[in-house]
């Protein structure tokens, strides 16, 4: 006992003198834990190689020497403890592993995320897609027998993984530009209908987001669901002689979901760490935008915004026709949605309804598309998912516009990209179509124009032409331009022609001869070349006058400085390089790193030179002054080089970088 008690005393005297030096040396800082293993080390070596140096004890040298051997020997050990942090740094960088508390804390969760992970490694290796997750096989080399199989086997596995895999399907299926389209159409095939909830778990959700039971908040609520999804419930109620829906989040869901993302984005990064596709298809950014996105779904408030701002857009107040649902935002939450419950049946199974009723189909797939369409390139607050279950042909003959979960938006300068690109289809005008492209995608370095107006032009041509409909090939040869020209599609973009394929196969089912091309050109000519109306120039010049009337009136003395300067020779240009501050740190990082790597070289050439020169005074009968010094400069080159590798192993804009970290 007495031995372990001496230990941990000289381990915390080490710990005193050891903590101070190395942080200062290497320049970061430390957990406690490696510190202390850190301090151990030095403690251990310590005595051994004070005995190497200096001979056994007692120790008979001069007073002077037997200092100097004992700095030498009690900065070498030190080295023991720098190089342990220097190779923790290295394998196990600082804030990577959790701390202790959080261990104890997660502990139950990580080892169920792990069997998760475990258990989707084995669905997917059961169905066949071992090889492309190794990458032995790359996706799209297939032939089409090839493709069937994948796209099949991914099917399967997704549908087997469960909820979140399940919408990673189906937002893949609408991705043509990054799958093949034969993987994605496969993928259009996955449902995430399941059994609904019992009536108690969704009572005391209600009850939790709501304050008080759902028959003391609502005046009639039927516990039957109309609807049940993987995510959510719904259910109809009544409000003072209001009918009503209530969304309703499935209870657990969201730990499951939140488990299933962080274990999508874990194998987003396996594959772009180890396959060659992955990384050429972007699997990681495409796994982090999904997660986003599926976190916004999980949060009902952010629907309850999508619907407001969708009912304020002026394709909505406009369109008379067109009905999004009040919502009724007192008794809205992170979880319940309720709003105004909308009388008719499904738009997907409304045709025979329609031609009943006698209402003109021609005019109702007009006013739907037209509306996503000033959603589109107006608004630039649009419906990203029109598919026929979202849509409903109300009794008074309007559409109403359903589940708003899933909403894109477009920033203002893609907006006029989109519509200059209108109006270069409504033209015919290759050349302005793809200018007005290349701002709404990403565009490589180097990029072939001309291939690519000759691509478009010949898109469309046969695509836009008289007599052309607007379908999956159309979108599957754009994005065959798009990627043969290695442009990248941004997210809220391929939102965008998402919804228009969706939206396609909505208005065949009421009305199939609807030419959504020709549509397209009415609406550009209609609504976009408002902006070339003489009002419109009018204010957009009196906006843009009144923007520039400051700098006007300061131009003429600025010009007269400049010429009067000009003339009497004193003109002159002042360029300050590196005014960034972030360019300056960087630089002046740079510079230190590189003056640290040469003075400890030349530290270690001159210790070796001195190590190798004969003779000398002796210190001791086997040491002699050059050796000394030599042993000392190589503490100093040793010192100097954990620095510079402490330095490039710690990101310089780490989140750990002047703080202390776990161990």
């Amino acid at each position: 006992m007495d031995v372990v008690l001496v230990g941990l005393v000289n381990v915390g005297i080490f710990m005193v003198l050891f903590v101070p030096f190395s942080q200062r040396l290497l320049g970061v800082r430390f957990g406690l834990g490696r510190l202390a293993v850190g301090a151990a080390l030095t403690l251990a070596v310590f005595s051994p190689l004070m005995s190497a140096l200096a001979g056994p004890l007692p120790w008979t040298g001069s007073n002077g020497a037997a200092a100097s051997f004992l700095a030498l020997a009690a900065v070498c050990s030190m080295l023991a403890g720098l190089i342990f942090l220097v190779l923790s740094e290295a394998l196990v960088p600082t804030g990577s592993l959790p701390r202790a508390r959080d261990l104890r804390r997660d502990l139950s969760g990580r080892i169920a995320r792990t069997r998760r992970y475990l258990q989707i490694l084995r669905i997917a290796v059961r169905h066949g897609l071992g090889p492309y997750l190794r990458g032995r096989r790359r996706p799209g080399r297939e032939n089409a027998a090839g493709q069937a199989d994948l796209a099949r086997s991914l099917r399967l596995a997704l549908d087997e993984a469960g909820v979140t895999f399940v919408k990673l399907g189906q937002v893949l299926s609408t991705r043509s530009d990054v799958i093949p389209a034969s993987v994605a159409q496969e993928l259009s095939r996955l449902q995430d209908q399941v059994s609904p909830a019992p009536w108690p778990q969704i009572e005391a959700v209600l009850t939790e987001e709501l304050g008080a039971p759902p028959n003391q908040v609502y005046a009639d609520f039927d516990t039957e669901p109309l609807a049940a999804a993987s995510v959510a419930q719904v259910y109809a109620a009544r409000l003072d002689g209001v009918q009503v829906v209530v969304k309703v989040q499935r209870p657990g869901i969201a730990s499951v979901v939140e488990r299933d993302l962080d274990i999508v984005q874990r194998l987003a990064r396996m594959i772009e760490r180890n396959t060659d596709w992955g990384r050429s298809m972007g699997v990681r950014s495409l796994a982090e935008g999904f997660a986003e996105a599926m976190r916004e779904e999980l949060d009902f408030t952010v629907e309850a915004g999508n619907m407001a701002s969708v009912a304020a857009g002026q394709a909505v107040t406009d369109n008379h026709d067109i009905v999004v649902p009040e919502l009724y935002a007192q008794l809205c939450s992170r979880r319940v949605l309720t709003m105004q419950r909308l009388d008719g049946i499904g738009l997907g199974t409304a045709a025979a309804s329609i031609a009943e009723r006698g209402l003109d189909a021609a005019r109702l797939a007009r006013v739907l598309f037209e509306c996503l369409l000033g959603q589109v390139a107006i608004d630039g607050v649009f419906h990203a998912d029109p598919h026929p279950g979202n849509f409903m042909l109300l009794a008074d003959g309007r559409i109403g516009m359903l589940d708003l979960g899933s909403v894109g938006r477009l920033d203002p300068s893609t907006r006029e990209a989109l519509q200059r690109f209108l109006l270069a289809v409504d033209h015919g005008d290759p050349v302005a179509a793809t200018d007005a492209l290349l701002e709404i995608v990403y565009r490589p370095d180097v990029i072939d124009e001309q291939s690519l107006e000759r691509a478009v032009g010949q898109f469309m041509a046969r695509h836009l032409g008289a007599g052309a409909a607007l379908g999956p090939a159309m979108f599957n040869d754009l994005f065959k331009i798009i990627t043969s020209h290695e442009l990248g599609v941004p997210p809220e973009v391929a939102a965008v022609f998402r919804a228009l394929a969706t939206v396609e196969g909505t208005i065949a089912r009421i009305f199939p001869g609807f030419d959504l091309v020709a549509a397209s050109r009415q609406f550009a000519a209609a609504h976009v070349t408002d902006r070339l109306a003489p009002d419109a120039l009018r204010r957009t010049a009196t906006e843009e006058l009144a923007t520039l009337l400051p700098m006007l009136r300061r131009l003429p003395r600025r010009i007269d400085r400049i010429a009067a300067a000009a003339e009497s020779g004193r003109l002159g240009l002042n360029v300050r390089l590196f005014a960034d501050e972030r360019d300056r740190r960087h630089i002046t990082g740079l510079l230190h790193q590189t003056l640290l790597a040469i003075l400890g070289a030349t530290a270690g050439l001159m210790a070796v030179f001195l190590l190798g020169t004969p003779g000398g005074p002796q210190v001791t009968e086997s040491i002699s002054l050059y050796q000394l010094f030599a042993y000392n400069l190589l503490v100093i080159c040793a010192v100097l080089v954990l620095r510079v590798l402490i330095l490039v192993f710690r990101l310089p804009d780490g989140p750990h970088r002047s703080t202390a970290g776990g161990s």
